[in-house]
């Protein structure tokens, strides 16, 4: 019953970390090597490096001097002077998670390039472990374990969001982290309820499974996710009701005679503790300095507009429930045009990515050299992902594998809102919105890549020929990244080299 509900590995343990450590390793050696480069603060880094040193200064974001069409306060962290605020607390759009993390590497390094993207290279480094790691318990091998975990390495979108202090990495990392302890999860829950079933009696309902710190540890990281950028919310609840989903087929798997009321009875309520209480404490834990402080935006406002508190709601929190409601009108009602906007349904095939940096005219012995950091997906990835993703449709319908169908609302979870909201509010979005999906893009090649690699009874031919195949695939996407690698890494080369690299027009 075990091997059937929980198939072993292919290797050992050692290996299993050994393995995913390595290409960790090598695609943290990446992300790392001149990672102050470029010198200069790159598009929408300029909140975000500002608010992280607010917070490690006063606890709550603060303004600072000038404005986006003067920005005072940019020249002068660039010139090494940080006395840059201005009256007040600043109104912000996004939680304060991300900027807590961004505030780590300037207390580390200092307010630097280097500091402030500290943070975005390690969780980008763990993002390829924890994938490498998730990839490996999903398909029962190592070796595509570790062909993930390479692949995320090679991404473009995943190289630049990892050397760029913005939010969307942090974004990636928790859901990511939330999603893995859930496969873990996954399997625990199965190993008791096998064991349960070689050793007690068979019930309608079958037994409660016990608190269950991995859907714990979920709920944590899916909170954060949140607690990072709103769009979070949409992973926690798909995740959560997949979680459940995964509680009612397991107990159909041990042959219980009632499996859907025994997962309602016996895991939903440890599910909903873990799935909505613990996100919802942990969002709020994110918050403490704007509570413990009285220097964020908002912060007494119930205290401006009311007589007192309304039964036993503290002022305080009156005034942080406002807070969110205008967050939350202000990212349903954003139009604002930009030049690098660009469409849901435009992102999987790389339309239109965006110039995070750029500096021409720079003399590189008598030649017109530019230096470019352009944040754009591996195209070699990103459309062989699109093609796994369609596989992944047929597999599912096939085989009702839970593989499949996991992937797939992972991705549909953190693409289709963003189709609603293009359609019903016009809403401003922009390509660096995908890589919260780019683990679940790479889960599914790999996924796929197992299907071609085949089974390993299966013949030697059969293996040689899936092994040549996908070594082949992984070989492009590599070759891929090193020619795109100058214009994600803002390198000096000659304008016609980096002309040659927009492979679409409106790329540029």
């Amino acid at each position: 019953m075990l091997r059937r509900l929980v198939p072993p590995m292919q290797e050992s343990a050692l290996w299993g970390w050994v393995g995913p450590v390595l290409v960790a390793v090598l695609g943290g050696a990446m992300r790392f090597i001149n990672l102050g480069h470029p010198k200069a603060i790159v598009f929408d880094e300029t909140y975000y490096i500002k608010d992280a040193y607010a917070l490690l200064t006063f606890g709550a974001e603060q303004e600072t001097l000038g404005d986006d069409k003067n920005p005072i306060a940019d020249r002068m962290i660039m010139a090494g002077d940080l006395n840059i605020w201005d009256a007040g607390g600043s109104y912000v759009a996004h939680p304060p998670l991300g900027k807590w993390m961004i505030a780590v590497g300037e207390w580390l390094f200092g307010v630097t390039p280097f500091g402030w993207r500290f943070a975005a290279a390690v969780v980008g480094t763990l993002s390829i472990l924890i994938l490498a790691r998730l990839a490996r318990r999903m398909t029962r091998s190592t070796l595509l374990g570790c062909l993930a975990g390479l692949l995320l390495s090679l991404d473009g979108l995943h190289f630049v969001m990892s050397r760029t202090a913005l939010l969307d990495i942090f974004l990636m990392f928790w859901v990511l982290a939330g999603f893995a302890c859930l496969v873990v999860d996954r399997d625990k829950a199965r190993e008791r309820l096998a064991g349960w079933y070689e050793t007690s009696p068979v019930t309608l309902h079958g037994p409660w499974l016990g608190a269950r710190p991995w859907r714990i540890a979920a709920g944590v990281c899916l909170g954060a996710a949140c607690a990072v950028k709103w769009s979070g919310i949409f992973f926690l609840i798909a995740f959560a009701v997949l979680s459940l989903m995964w509680d009612m087929g397991a107990r159909r798997a041990v042959g219980l005679r009632l499996p859907y009321k025994g997962a309602i009875l016996r895991d939903l309520p440890t599910a909903l503790s873990a799935m909505a209480l613990v996100p919802a404490v942990t969002f709020m834990a994110t918050w403490t300095g704007w509570f413990v402080t009285d220097k964020g935006w908002g912060r007494n406002w119930e205290q401006a507009t009311s007589s007192g508190p309304l039964f036993f709601v503290f002022d305080s929190f009156r005034s942080w429930l406002d807070y969110q409601k205008q967050v939350l009108s202000f990212h349903s009602g954003l139009t604002t045009t930009h030049s690098y906007m660009s469409e849901p349904w435009q992102w999987p095939l790389l339309n239109r990515p965006i110039s995070f940096f750029w500096q021409g005219e720079i003399s590189c012995g008598g030649q017109r050299c530019v230096q470019a950091e352009l944040a754009v997906g591996t195209p070699a990835l990103w459309f062989g992902a699109a093609a796994a993703l369609i596989g992944m449709v047929a597999w599912y319908t096939s085989s009702r594998d839970w593989r499949a169908g996991a992937v797939l609302l992972a991705y549909v979870a953190g693409w289709a809102p963003w189709l609603y909201y293009a359609i019903s509010h016009n809403r401003t979005m922009y390509f660096f919105y995908m890589i919260p999906l780019v683990p679940f893009m790479v889960l599914a090649v790999t996924l796929l890549a197992g299907q071609a690699l085949g089974r390993t009874d299966a013949s030697p031919v059969r293996r040689a020929v899936g092994a040549a195949g996908v070594g082949a695939y992984t070989l492009i996407v590599l070759i891929n990244f090193w020619w795109l690698a100058p214009v994600l890494s803002g390198q000096t080369i000659t304008h016609s080299e980096w002309w040659a690299r927009m492979l679409l027009r409106t790329w540029v």
